[in-house]
Order: structure tokens, then C-alpha cells, then sequence
């Protein structure tokens, strides 16, 4: 069982507590298929201090939100440690999000500061804003700020039913509560060479491939930008990496590529963001000779249920409430998670009613559909709503409707995660308009109000959209519409 976080707290000076004891290790190898930029626990900590002095002397306050504009950069993690150091909000949010995207996230947070690294949209907002580089020239360094560990530490956004984004506020003790992760799926050592296949500015690599190996004092390893994924399997063996972590999609995509992979100290691969394919799966231990431990969660309570080395999951299944987490399995199969779990949010910003609402009493309803088997092992069969899935992010089907209704050629649209491949979904977009709209114009009009991992890349003209007794879109008939031949 997980011991009860220590008050006062900081989220951030825990992270870096490996700093104090042995600073000149390798906390972080930025690694590209040339050359590779190291950083050290000391060097790490140094910078994280120095940036939240410097927050703190552009007048921020603790408490007050920043909005994170960055993208796969060494910056992102730089920034977010810094301030919550400094007992600030960070908000990590995608550099994919277009400029209506941000600009609605930041009218709901209501950012004190904007941080902005090149070339990434920012929203229309007045929040003063702060270039990346800024951060390298703030010096001198503040004491962590401690306090209730039950208070906000950072918020992140999540596509929710409404159609719209909502802010998801965890607490700082959040970061104490993935320690049930380090046995529960990913056995991770201090001695451990994580190897992520996610940008920095992903809640995902931002969790599983920073804050938990420097929680445990071991090694991140980040693929510089541009790194394609056949390129992986060469920095597992140049960088001696123990584990490797990333989502469906990128394993797939990877083993397409090469299907023996000599990385010698690889103990295993993790998966989360999505179902893993028993196909994946199968390829995978076929070209390394190692398994692959898959994760089932979510943005409001990171992972919960898992395979890890010392419980496999039984095939087809993602695996086992992880040792401390308290979840129960509804008679109509709808997964929830109790609310004394040291992970779960605080709840939705500025929603308390949003927030009710995902309750049953002490329960969190995940909106999850899953089987348990007789031994306890969970198996996910999907949501019991509308939300999509595209390359491990949520997202709402109302939002992609919304923005394709805007074009002027369609009258109506359902937009549903769609299977054109046996393990492959994407989001298609069936859409009612008088005629025909080429494909390619459909794209780049997607583009310019989504970001990338939004955008459908199926797109089918149909006379009328299904609807159900209750007079809803009929997303089910849809999901199982067949493609057109080609």
C-alpha cells in the first residue's frame, strides 16, 4: 500500500530530490540519430530554481495559472517544474492546438502569464506573454515553495462530452500517487534508462517519461525533434535503454519498419493512450524477445489499471488494479475509481456541477466499459460515451462536428473513431451537404480549426444522419458503416 504523501509538499522539489543526493548524474539525454544533449540532476535543479525566481520577479504570484506555449523542447519540463517550484499553475497544453483552440482554453483558465516558445499559436488573449528564451537568462534561485500537498498544482485539458475542452486541476500529492505505478506496471529502478517515444509536451511523456523516472532517480531519455519512429530502435541501443515507452500507434508505425530490433538492455515495453493490438503486441516480443506491459487510464487519474513484470495480464485483457488503487466494476460493467485515491483530480476548473456529476457518491465514474475476470483481471471494451481516441488523445466528437459544420458546404456532420484496418482506428466524418466536397479541401479545411490529432482523415458524404429513439446521432450504426471501396 502507498504510505500517505508528506505535508508539507512540493511537487516539483520531490521530482528533484535525486539533484541533492547525486547531481552529477545523467538526468536527461535529448537524443537525435547524430548527437545527443545531456543534462545533469544538478543542472536540471539549477535551472528549475533559477525560473521560478524569475516568475517570481516578473510579480507572479503563488496560485496564479500560467499557460505553457511550448513545443518539443527541453524548455517544456524546464518551465512546468519551475513553476510549481515556485507554487504557480502550470498548464501544459499541445503545440498542435490552432489559435480558436487556445484561444478558448485560455478564456476559461484565465492565464496570469503566457510562456511561448517559436512558432507555436498563441491565443488572443491579454495575459502578458514570456519568449522561452527568457528562461535562460533568469538566474538566482528560491526555496521550494511547500505547502498542503492536497492544494492545486497544475491543470490539464481534456476534450469532455460538452464538445468543449474542460480543465482537469490535480492536486500537487498527484506526483506521489504514480509511485503505485513503479511497481504496478512499469518496475522501474533507480539504475533505469527510460526511453520515451513522446514529444516533451505530452501529459504522457510529461508523466511516465520525465516526472516518474526523476521521482525514482533514474535516467529520461527523449527523442530530439524529428526523430522518425524506425529510428527508435537505434537509440534503445545507443543509449543502453531498460525500458521504452510509448503509444500504440508509435510501435506500430516502428515495427513496420524494423522488425528485429537488438536493443540488449531492454527489459520491456509500456503502452498507454489507447488499446494495444494483440497484433502489436505479438510483433513487438517477435523483434525484441521482451513484453510489452499496457496501462488503462485517464487524464483525471493517470493510470490505474496495468500489467507490469511481476502480474502479466492474461491475453486480451490490459491487466490489474495496481497495488493501492481502490476501483470498482459496476453490474452494467462501467469502471469507477473511489475519490480517496491519491491520483484522482480535484475536479473540473469552474465546474463544480461538471464535477458532481461524474460522481456516485464517494465513486468517480470514468466513463470506461470493462469486463472483470474471476481472478480480477480488467478487460477494456470502450467507452460508455461518445469519446474518440486518435493516437492516444481524447477527443470529442462534438468538437470536430462543430468545426466542420462551419464549412459552408455542410449542413450537418457526426464525426466517430472508425476502424480501417484490423488495430487501426481514425476519426471519419460523415457529413449531409447538397453535393460532393473533394476530400483534400475537407483536410486542410479540418486544419485550419484543429489541431492535427483532431482532424478526421475519413471523410463520407451521406443523405442524412441516423438518429436513435431518443432522436440522438445513431453514432453506433455509424461506427460500423463500412468504407467506400476505393
Amino acid at each position: 500500500m502507498l504510505a500517505p504523501c508528506p505535508s508539507p509538499f512540493n511537487m516539483a522539489a520531490y521530482v528533484l530530490e535525486a539533484a541533492r543526493e547525486n547531481p552529477g548524474k545523467t538526468a536527461l539525454v535529448i537524443a537525435g540519430p547524430a548527437k545527443a544533449q545531456r543534462w545533469r540532476y544538478g543542472e536540471i535543479r539549477a535551472h528549475v530554481a533559477a525560473i521560478a525566481a524569475g516568475l517570481l520577479g516578473h510579480g507572479l504570484q503563488p496560485g496564479d495559472r500560467v499557460l505553457l506555449r511550448l513545443g518539443n523542447t527541453v524548455e517544456f519540463p524546464l518551465a512546468y517544474l519551475g513553476a510549481l517550484w515556485a507554487g504557480l499553475v502550470p498548464v501544459p497544453t499541445s503545440a498542435a492546438l490552432t489559435v480558436p483552440e487556445i484561444t478558448a482554453i485560455a478564456a476559461d483558465l484565465r492565464p496570469a502569464l503566457v510562456i511561448a516558445g517559436a512558432e507555436v499559436p498563441l491565443p488572443a488573449h491579454p495575459a502578458p506573454v514570456l519568449p522561452e528564451a527568457a528562461l535562460h537568462e533568469m538566474e538566482g534561485e528560491v526555496a521550494p515553495q511547500m505547502g498542503d500537498p492536497e492544494r492545486l498544482g497544475y491543470v490539464i485539458y481534456t476534450s469532455g462530452t460538452s464538445g468543449r475542452p474542460r480543465g482537469v486541476m490535480h492536486a500537487h500529492r498527484a506526483v506521489w500517487a504514480r509511485r503505485m505505478m513503479w511497481e504496478g506496471w512499469y518496475d522501474l529502478r533507480e539504475d533505469d534508462r527510460m526511453l520515451h517515444a513522446g514529444a516533451f509536451n505530452w501529459t504522457y511523456t510529461l508523466g511516465t517519461g520525465l516526472m516518474d523516472p526523476w521521482a525514482r532517480g533514474a535516467t529520461a531519455v527523449i527523442p530530439a525533434a524529428g526523430v522518425k519512429p524506425e529510428q527508435l530502435p537505434l537509440l534503445m541501443a545507443r543509449h543502453d535503454a531498460t525500458l521504452f515507452a510509448a503509444a500504440p500507434g508509435v510501435y506500430r508505425q516502428m515495427l513496420r519498419q524494423v522488425p528485429e530490433i537488438r536493443a540488449p538492455k531492454l527489459r520491456h515495453g509500456l503502452s498507454a493512450g489507447e488499446k494495444l493490438p494483440e497484433a502489436t503486441r505479438t510483433a513487438w516480443t517477435a523483434a525484441t524477445g521482451t513484453e510489452i506491459y499496457e496501462a488503462l487510464g485517464m487524464s483525471e487519474c493517470s493510470t490505474y489499471v496495468s500489467g507490469s513484470p511481476a502480474r502479466p495480464a492474461p491475453e486480451g485483457a490490459s491487466g490489474y488494479p495496481q497495488p493501492g488503487r481502490r476501483i470498482r466494476v459496476g453490474e452494467d460493467g462501467h469502471l469507477a475509481i473511489h475519490r480517496s485515491d491519491p491520483g484522482l483530480m480535484l475536479g473540473y476548473l469552474d465546474a463544480p456541477e461538471e464535477t458532481a456529476a461524474r460522481h456516485d457518491g464517494d465513486w468517480f465514474l470514468t466513463g470506461d466499459t470493462v469486463a472483470e475476470g474471476p481472478d480480477g483481471a480488467i478487460t477494456y471494451l470502450g467507452r460508455n460515451d461518445d469519446m474518440m481516441n486518435a493516437g492516444g488523445y481524447r477527443v470529442s466528437p462534438l468538437e470536430v462536428e462543430a468545426a466542420m459544420t462551419d464549412h459552408p458546404g455542410i449542413i450537418a456532420a457526426a464525426a466517430v473513431e472508425a476502424e480501417v484496418k484490423p488495430g487501426t482506428t481514425v476519426i471519419r466524418c460523415f457529413y449531409v451537404g447538397p453535393e460532393g466536397i473533394d476530400e483534400s479541401h475537407l483536410s486542410d479545411f479540418a486544419a485550419s480549426r484543429l489541431a492535427r490529432y483532431k482532424c478526421p482523415r475519413v471523410f463520407t458524404r451521406i443523405e442524412a444522419l441516423p438518429s436513435n429513439a431518443n432522436g440522438k446521432i445513431n453514432r453506433t450504426l455509424l461506427r460500423h458503416r463500412p468504407l467506400d471501396p476505393a
